[in-house]
């Protein structure tokens, strides 16, 4: 009898040799063929694995990146909080009672008056930049909402110098307030005959025909200035 037609040759590493008989050597071949032979359309592992390690460091890259830019900010604006932080304040009790402990507070030489303090700094400048002077202390140039701040803020200026207030024209005689507060024409202090010149852009307080008032100068005229800020409550 013939004995069966056993591949005992064909060396399946990856797949174990049935104890069965094969019946049909034309079987097993491509078997063979599909485990050694790979595809060149696609990629193969090590170049597909390289090319995955690319992208993961260039998207790591950009995080860092990211992440480097929104430190950097975070420091900016810390630095920024900081310089605008005042290293001595002057704080009253608002209300006697034990149960209510809120103070208010002023920097030290600002004066308090209602919920905002003033301050004169020393310097003669332009109107922009005596609001810049006032915005790196975290204040604006001083903004009048009635006649008891009006009355407050001449009584502590020199009546022989000019100030200039947060009121300015940027066109068309359409007064605005530097912190938007709308312009109530009920509550000015122009002298009289002011605002006189439509040139003349930014606006003063001043004494003169012995009172206090507004007039309006051009805004590159140097002048001294009141700062405002509201007041630090703790």
């Amino acid at each position: 009898m013939a004995s069966p037609n056993i591949y005992t040759d064909l060396n399946f590493k990856t797949q174990p040799v049935s104890s069965g008989t094969v019946s049909d050597s034309s079987s097993a071949r491509p078997k063979k063929a599909t485990i050694h032979r790979s595809n060149p359309g696609f990629p193969t592992l090590p170049f597909a694995s390289l090319m995955f390690f690319l992208l993961l460091a260039i998207l790591s890259s950009v995080a860092l990146n990211i992440l480097f830019q929104m430190y950097s900010d975070l420091l900016e604006e810390k630095n920024s909080i900081k310089q605008l932080n005042h290293t001595k304040l002057d704080c009253i009790k608002d209300h006697p009672s034990e149960e209510d402990k809120v103070w208010s507070c002023c920097p030290k030489d600002w004066e308090p008056f209602s919920s905002h303090c003033y301050f004169i700094p020393i310097d003669w400048a332009s109107w922009s930049e005596s609001e810049e002077k006032c915005s790196s202390m975290g204040a604006h140039l001083m903004v009048v909402r009635s006649r008891e701040e009006q009355d407050f803020i001449t009584k502590i200026l020199n009546h022989k110098t000019a100030y200039f207030i947060g009121l300015s024209d940027p066109g068309h005689r359409q007064w605005q307030w530097v912190d938007q507060t709308p312009y109530n024409e009920s509550t000015t202090f122009w002298h009289t005959g002011e605002p006189s010149n439509d040139h003349e852009q930014c606006v003063i307080i001043n004494h003169r025909l012995s009172r206090w008032g507004w007039n309006d100068i051009p805004c590159s005229d140097k002048q001294k200035s009141v700062c405002q800020m509201k007041k630090i409550y703790l």
